[in-house]
C-alpha cells in the first residue's frame, strides 16, 4: 500500500453507563476489534458517536470511508413493521444517526461497509425490509459463532473473497426484501443473505453480516480501505 492512510469513520454506541477504574459514566464506547481492523488494514479510524442527524452530510465531508458498526436490532418501523417479541428495544438515536451517515455517504459515493447491524441498516435506508428472528446464527448470548459463507461470482464481494470462508458471526435478524439497487454477494449454507452490495456504478458500497473485526482476514476491510485511498 502507497500514499497517505485514509480516514475511516466508523459508527459507535452511545450508553448510559460505563465502568473503567473508579468511573461509572455515561460513554461513546466501540469494541475494540473495529479500530484495530480498520489500522491493520492502513486505515486511520475515527469514531463517531451519535449525533444530530443534519450533521452527517459534514462528517461524511471530512472522512474516505465509512464503517456502520454492529449493535442492537433496528427498529422495526424503519421498514413499516410492527415489532416481534423477540425483536430488541430500540436506539432510536442511533437508527437516525447511522441512517443520516448511510444517506450521505450514498450521496456522497463515499466507500461504505455496514457490519451485521450496519448491513440491515443499508438495506433497510434503501427501503428493503428485515426478518425479525432467525434460528441458528446466534447460539450462545455473548458468543461469537462461525459458520460457511458462499461467495456470489462476479461481485465486489466474490472478486473480494472468492473462496467459501468460515466467518464469525451473531445475528438473530436478516435481509429479507432487498433494498433499491441491492444484489446479494454471499448467502450462508441455510440460504440466509450474508452480503449484500450496490453496482459499481454507484460507488463501493457493501454489507455484510458477519464480524469482520472478529477474525484475521483483512481482505473486506482491505478493499474498503483501498477504495477510500482512491478518494483520499
Amino acid at each position: 500500500m502507497t500514499g497517505r492512510r485514509p480516514l475511516i469513520g466508523v459508527s459507535t454506541y452511545l450508553e448510559a453507563e460505563a465502568r473503567w477504574g473508579v468511573w461509572k459514566l455515561e460513554s461513546a464506547l466501540l469494541p475494540a476489534g473495529y479500530p484495530r481492523l480498520v489500522q491493520r488494514a492502513g486505515g486511520l479510524a475515527a469514531m463517531l458517536p451519535p449525533d444530530a442527524p443534519g450533521h452527517a452530510a459534514a462528517t461524511v465531508a471530512r472522512l474516505d470511508g465509512l464503517v456502520i458498526a454492529g449493535g442492537p436490532d433496528v427498529e422495526p418501523v424503519h421498514y413499516g413493521a410492527e415489532p416481534d417479541a423477540r425483536t430488541g428495544p430500540p436506539d432510536r438515536a442511533r437508527d437516525a444517526w447511522e441512517r443520516a451517515l448511510i444517506e450521505a455517504a450514498l450521496a456522497a459515493r463515499l466507500p461504505l461497509l455496514g457490519i451485521c447491524r450496519g448491513m440491515q441498516l443499508l438495506n433497510v435506508a434503501l427501503g428493503g425490509t428485515l426478518v425479525q428472528h432467525i434460528d441458528g446464527h446466534a447460539e450462545v448470548p455473548g458468543v461469537f459463532g462461525r459458520h460457511p459463507v458462499k461467495p456470489v461470482p462476479d461481485t465486489l464481494y466474490g472478486r473480494t473473497v472468492p473462496e467459501e470462508a468460515s466467518v464469525p458471526t451473531f445475528h438473530h435478524q436478516s435481509v429479507d426484501r432487498l433494498g433499491r439497487g441491492l444484489v446479494p454477494s454471499a448467502h450462508a449454507a441455510d440460504g440466509t443473505v450474508e452480503a449484500v452490495e450496490l453496482p459499481s456504478s454507484e460507488g463501493w458500497v457493501l454489507g455484510v453480516q458477519w464480524h469482520p473485526e472478529m477474525a484475521d482476514d483483512l481482505r473486506v476491510m482491505h478493499a474498503l480501505v483501498e477504495a477510500a485511498r482512491g478518494t483520499a
